[in-house]
């Protein structure tokens, strides 16, 4: 997640010693196992912090790899997660949140943890970010809605489920990013045609249709999706400027 911070003079090329000359802000939702992958493919030299929607490992194995960020940018990096996620984190990752106990002295990533609440917002450098209650199967997860001077995105991955005191929450956005795993239903998961029923329910502006599975050929699908609904592809860049 990109956005401008009205805070800063926007400069094209940025340091990565110096993240506040580029004039943006840029957050990571989850650490994935490619997360390595992706910053280098991405050229992505900072970031101001993580957000964690849930525990599952292929939202947190990448969590290692944070250290190289803060070696580049000389500090640590904030991560914000409910409290349940955190606990997961700390257990899974001893060695970085205890690193007093490790027995030999180790570069290791240098996290500060935030708890966050359902429904509560909290300020970001400059955009509001407020964790929107959500059902993985049976599991309780959150997504984001993002709100910046005059934009609102919703990240909502993982869900098979949206529970109505959530829905105000997702009300009134340009941009809604939403679960749809594949064709065939799917017991944690929206289907492309769940996923296509919230939307024409919660009717952003726009949308797009992520954490979608090998089975879904963009060729076959795209040219079917109503107007303004869209799927991603790694490289995207959703632009709330325009």
């Amino acid at each position: 997640m990109r956005y401008p911070d009205p805070s800063m003079t926007d400069i094209p090329q940025a340091s990565a010693f110096n993240p506040k000359q580029a004039g943006h802000r840029q957050f990571i939702i989850d650490t994935a196992f490619e997360l390595r992958q992706q910053a280098v493919s991405q050229q992505l030299s900072w970031i101001d912090g993580v957000l964690f929607t849930h525990g599952h490992a292929d939202h947190i194995f990448g969590l290692d790899d944070l250290r190289r960020f803060n070696a580049v940018m000389r500090t640590a990096i904030d991560i914000y997660a409910e409290t349940v996620v955190l606990e997961q984190l700390q257990k899974i990752y001893p060695y970085i949140f205890r690193p007093h106990r490790n027995i030999n002295p180790s570069f290791v990533a240098t996290l500060n943890p935030y708890q966050v609440t359902v429904g509560v917002p909290f300020d970001l450098h400059g955009a509001t970010w407020t964790a929107v209650r959500l059902l993985h199967g049976r599991l309780p997860i959150v997504g984001f809605r993002i709100e910046t001077a005059d934009r609102v995105l919703a990240y909502c991955t993982d869900v098979s489920s949206i529970p109505p005191e959530s829905y105000p929450l997702l009300a009134d956005l340009d941009v809604l990013v939403i679960d749809s795993l594949r064709y065939r239903h799917h017991p944690t998961h929206f289907t492309v045609d769940q996923a296509l029923q919230q939307i024409d329910h919660l009717k952003p502006k726009r949308a797009y249709l992520t954490h979608i599975a090998h089975d879904i050929v963009h060729a076959d699908l795209e040219p079917k999706l109503p107007d303004a609904v869209y799927l991603p592809h790694d490289g995207l860049v959703v632009d709330l400027e325009v």
